[in-house]
């Protein structure tokens, strides 16, 4: 594992599975940036004694503004690749190593639950159907047909990283940096990636009403 990539991950009002999943990533010798937007409580205290690099928002600012701060500061610490990683154990260290591979070949890679069968079965029905119809959606706004439309799991090597920023701070991110990807030609491949959904995640995760304000935020981004 290269010490120049960095695993960043956005937090908000996170439990004890913070310090679970950042300890996981930890033994397996990753770097890791928290980047926490603005918790009700910081989660400083669960992680002080952890060797991370921690970033705090004073106010909430959404996710994409998180990653990008997290982005900004791994490029300062002089960084060859940065990996998206969820905060709510969804996401399994195991399959970085193939998102890390991939870049040998390509300037991003996003992470796909549809690739294979048994990735797919785990997600739930209405969350498979919603995915489906956003995939339409992302093609519309940015030209690329992925089978997966909002996997927040996904490797920037140094062209990436040198040429996405994002601008939507909330969960449009996701199609702004398949848009960015379309507008400086960067290349892309999906990878596999295993979802683990538990209580908690879906606690946490998007209701399928927040489709409707990404979609808001999207064509409020092409009108202004």
């Amino acid at each position: 594992m290269s010490p120049n990539v960095f695993i960043v991950i956005p937090c908000y009002n996170e439990g004890e599975v913070l310090k679970r999943n950042v300890q996981e990533l930890l033994d397996l010798d990753y770097q890791v940036i928290v980047v926490d937007d603005g918790s009700a409580v910081a989660p400083w205290e669960q992680l002080k004694e952890l060797p991370i690099h921690f970033l705090r928002h004073c106010i909430n600012l959404g996710q994409g503004a998180a990653l990008q701060t997290g982005m900004e500061y791994a490029k300062k610490l002089g960084a060859e690749a940065v990996i998206h990683f969820d905060a709510d154990g969804q996401h399994s260290p195991s399959d970085i190593p193939a998102l890390i591979s991939a870049l040998k070949d390509c300037d991003i890679a996003l992470g796909s639950r549809f690739l294979r069968r048994e990735d797919w079965l785990k997600v739930p029905f209405m969350k498979r159907l919603l995915l489906r119809c956003a995939r339409v959606v992302n093609f519309v706004f940015t030209g690329l047909w992925l089978s997966d439309a909002h996997n927040g799991f996904r490797a920037l090597g140094p062209r990436a990283l040198g040429c996405i920023d994002l601008t939507e701070n909330r969960m449009a991110h996701a199609t702004e940096i398949l848009s960015q990807i379309k507008t400086h030609g960067l290349s892309w491949r999906e990878v596999p990636t295993t979802i683990c959904y538990t209580s908690y995640s879906r606690q946490k995760g998007q209701k399928w009403y927040n489709s409707f304000n990404i979609l808001i935020d999207l064509i409020l981004n092409k009108i202004l």
